[in-house]
């Protein structure tokens, strides 16, 4: 099974970014949204990306213009009628996807693929809108999509077993690394990135530190090229919130933090410019804390067989650009440490400690 034509609905940052990429790696993309206005700015922002790429010699100006020249745009979800395979990069509403997927139930040919883009919902669930839920899956590209190497590739309860394997292999083809997911609410790599924001959130609103404190200690411990509220500054707090609502099903150390929680959809920013200095004391509560809300949903996620440590770790690297991959840090602390750092969540929110913690010392041999 090939995909040759490829349809992406939603000409965003992450739609845009999606069809820049397989352009350049030789498919014919078909661009939609909603507005022809939406659309162009879409096909400008894919310019402008081979634009740019020309400029710093990543490619020649005949490899631009013809990654270019394979991408098309337009406002009607007619035009995906003969697509091998349509990605959907929608707003990450169920409401609104469920609505995009009935439409294209009488315009997508038998033999398509639908695959979402969502970062968090269930993959299940979205499928039982679509006309065939056997081939229907998530294709979760993490941004920026067009240099991003990384897309979790999402079995759903009901996906075609074969049709999970070529988009593997579609992603591998197209420059992509591909970790194969069972279907949970946050995948693989949202499922722990998404709680730490949230649990640095935590930690400034309970005064344990600062924010840019709180980032610095994350630095550390981590190794992550910028803290938490850098990170979330850049995608906005109010898509941490989104996100993390999400997750809630996982337990109640999911719960949403005051902050977060209190802003909801208005646009603020969190404010790092204070004294990032904090005494040894308060510094390692916080790493301590940082590590548990990652290391406890790997352990859990990988209780349920959502993803293989190793392709965690490649997914926490490579796009999310921890300088330590969790897995192996888990290893290196050992059993004892990495027990004592998630008695902070199993104590206080009554959770129950992740049989993988057996695991610990040889997750990744």
């Amino acid at each position: 099974m090939t995909f040759q034509k490829i349809g992406v609905i939603g000409a965003g940052t992450m739609g845009s970014g999606i069809a820049t990429s397989l352009a350049q790696q030789g498919k014919t993309v078909v661009l939609n949204d909603t507005s022809r206005e939406n659309v162009d700015r879409g096909l400008a922002a894919a310019k402008k990306f081979y634009d740019r790429a020309v400029e710093k010699d990543k490619i020649d100006q005949a490899d631009a213009e013809a990654a270019y020249g394979r991408l098309t745009g337009t406002a009607e979800l007619s035009a995906l009628a003969d697509c091998d395979l349509v990605i959907e990069a929608v707003f990450e509403e169920l409401r609104i996807k469920a609505d995009l997927y009935k439409k294209l139930n009488g315009i997508l040919k038998d033999d398509a693929v639908l695959a979402t883009n969502t970062s968090a919902l269930r993959v299940s669930e979205l499928a039982e809108t679509y006309k065939d839920p056997t081939r229907f899956l998530g294709l979760h590209y993490f941004n920026p999509a067009a240099i991003n190497p990384v897309v979790e590739v999402v079995r759903g309860e009901r996906t075609d077993g074969g049709i999970f394997d070529a988009c593997l292999e579609f992603c591998t083809a197209t420059a992509k690394k591909p970790i194969a997911c069972k279907d949970a609410y946050g995948f693989a790599i949202n499922r722990f990135f998404i709680p730490y924001g949230n649990e640095a959130v935590r930690l400034l609103d309970e005064g344990v530190g600062t924010a840019a404190q709180i980032d610095r200690v994350a630095q550390d411990c981590l190794d992550v090229a910028a803290g938490p509220f850098v990170v979330m500054n850049l995608v906005k707090p109010k898509i941490m919130y989104h996100a993390q609502s999400h997750l809630k099903p996982h337990g109640p150390f999911y719960a949403i933090a005051d902050t977060l929680n209190a802003g909801g959809d208005s646009d603020y920013s969190f404010d790092i410019a204070e004294d990032d200095s904090g005494t040894p004391e308060s510094d390692a509560v916080i790493a301590d804390r940082l590590r548990a809300a990652v290391f406890y949903p790997i352990l859990q996620s990988i209780d349920e067989g959502v993803a293989l440590p190793a392709e965690i770790d490649m997914g926490a690297t490579l796009a999310l650009r921890f300088g330590k991959e969790p897995c192996r840090l888990m290893d290196t602390l050992g059993r004892e440490d990495v027990t004592r750092i998630l008695s902070q969540v199993t104590d206080k929110y009554s959770q129950p400690m992740p049989q993988s913690i057996d695991k610990v010392g040889s997750l990744r041999p």
